[in-house]
């Protein structure tokens, strides 16, 4: 694998941040020429470490604000294969995981309401050879990619706001 340096990880810092960002953006920010900006760009796609540009949709505008997390357990002969098609054919299933131990996956989840996710629970229930499952609800998230949360408004300086914990 090509060598990647520390300019390399900054453009993919601000690539992450903004997939829209401009070379010259980029440039302006480390302090190289737009074209070597493009020319790492190019590399960085060439050799595979970026595989693509996405868009971040706030699901919430568009009625699907609910998300959750469904593990669901098979019997222990049960192919992978079988696992990942139990969810592929339920458009709510945004991504499927396929782990080690107990539970065997794991199923994200998008819907309307609570009504919807029971619907959407009973379907991945009824598929395949599903022996169990447990679902979590997300009430809040955060990814690396995003800023860091705020502190909410009225928390002491200095500390850090958290929800609460789910043990």
């Amino acid at each position: 694998m090509s060598e990647i340096d520390d300019i390399d990880h900054r453009i993919l810092r601000l690539l992450r941040e903004d997939g829209r960002r401009t070379f010259s953006e980029m440039a302006a920010e480390i302090g190289l020429s737009v074209a070597a900006v493009k020319r790492r760009v190019d590399r960085l796609r060439e050799i595979g470490v970026i595989t693509g540009f996405t868009v971040q949709i706030d699901y919430a505008k568009l009625g699907w604000g609910i998300e959750a997390f469904t593990e669901l357990s098979y019997p222990g002969t049960t192919p992978v294969s079988e696992i990942v098609r139990t969810a592929i054919d339920v458009p709510e299933v945004q991504e499927v995981y396929t782990i080690a131990g107990d539970p065997d996956a794991l199923v994200h989840v998008r819907v309307r309401d609570l009504g919807h996710l029971q619907h959407v629970i009973d379907r991945l229930r009824r598929a395949g050879n599903v022996t169990g499952t447990k679902t979590l609800m997300v009430l809040g998230s955060w990814t690396r990619d995003a800023p860091a949360p705020r502190a909410a408004p009225g928390a002491a300086s200095g500390t850090a706001s958290r929800g609460p914990r789910m043990g």
